[in-house]
């Protein structure tokens, strides 16, 4: 009887500390091909960026969960039933054998979306079945609310395009994001909000690719490749930061992941969906980065050190709990 008391206190306490690991978001940002190194415009080698996916072969956008695919609204059509996705390719043309091509299910753009002025430009696709990762296919991580890109942040783009011949392969470039005033001087009908970079010696047109920033080892997407640009002129980006709750809301199934950018303390912090409403989702993002929301990714017996001693402790007490009625059962006797 001893026993069983022990046994049925233990297994309480595996389930109480443990309750919560399975939600542990997945990993992103994460690619096996280091691209932080980029300097000018080149081909992007298989695999550099797994998260990139060719919507109906000339737009883009990026896999951000293991069903759910970020665009661009003026990429997106309102009869989304014929829409195709490829995941795990960085060409155009010829033979993949990592590609894998999905349908679209359902496609929720931003109801504020203004095709004139591309305000909102942002939609998410969800694909008719989860997709397996492999080293061609990840979700990449997101720039949470508190996000900050200031001046001369450096970033990376890729899209498809070319300056005299158009090139079929995905094209890389290290960018740099400058100050909106800027852009406003080009594209004066633009948001105020939007995230703009330099100048590249090429000329892309692949709306809805992600704009990306490092932070460490991670990559997290900034932007959504919403206005094209050329050598003479910048390119403009929809802000993720400023949809975080928009997206969480509607991303079904696993929940995507959400990084802070720049960290506070210099180290990577991963936030989940806030459960306050934010700003209003077109607004200036503050000079200064605040704190993100303390969220642990696992707030299980094994997750962390705090949760092992309360651990430790309880099962303790429930083991001199069953030794006091052993020893009572045997005076008793």
């Amino acid at each position: 009887m001893a026993l069983q008391q022990f046994v049925w206190c233990f297994t309480v306490v595996i389930i109480f500390f443990c309750k919560g690991c399975h939600s542990q978001q997945p990993k992103c940002g994460r690619s096996a091909v280091n691209s932080s190194s980029i300097t000018g415009v080149r081909d992007a080698a298989p695999g550099s960026w797994p998260w990139f996916t060719i919507v109906n072969t000339y737009s883009a956008g990026s896999l951000i969960t293991d069903q759910w695919v970020l665009t661009a609204a003026s990429s997106v059509s309102e009869d989304y039933s014929s829409m195709m996705v490829l995941l795990g390719s960085n060409s155009l043309s010829g033979p993949n054998p990592n590609k894998v091509r999905l349908n679209v299910i359902d496609a929720t753009c931003h109801p504020g979306f203004n095709p004139l002025t591309r305000e909102n430009n942002i939609c998410l696709l969800k694909l008719s079945a989860p997709v397996n990762f492999t080293d061609y296919i990840q979700p990449i991580c997101l720039a949470s609310e508190n996000s900050t890109f200031n001046n001369e942040t450096s970033s990376w783009a890729i899209g498809f395009g070319g300056i005299e011949v158009f090139s079929y392969n995905l094209q890389e470039a290290k960018v740099s994001v400058v100050g909106n005033n800027v852009c406003k001087a080009r594209f004066p009908w633009i948001p105020d909000s939007i995230i703009c970079t330099r100048e590249t010696d090429s000329c892309w047109d692949t709306l809805g690719a992600p704009l990306m920033t490092q932070s460490k080892s991670v990559w997290l997407q900034s932007g959504v490749f919403s206005v094209p640009g050329c050598t003479a002129s910048p390119s403009a980006y929809t802000p993720v930061s400023q949809y975080q709750k928009w997206i969480s809301d509607t991303v079904t199934g696993t929940p995507p992941g959400f990084v802070t950018f720049p960290s506070p303390h210099s180290s990577l912090q991963t936030t989940a969906p806030p459960t306050a409403p934010p700003t209003a989702p077109l607004t200036v993002p503050p000079t200064t980065p605040t704190a993100p929301p303390t969220s642990p990714t696992c707030v299980g017996v094994f997750c962390s050190g705090e949760n092992l001693i309360h651990f430790t402790h309880f099962s303790s007490l429930c083991v001199l709990v069953v030794l006091l009625h052993v020893f009572a059962g045997t005076v008793g006797n």
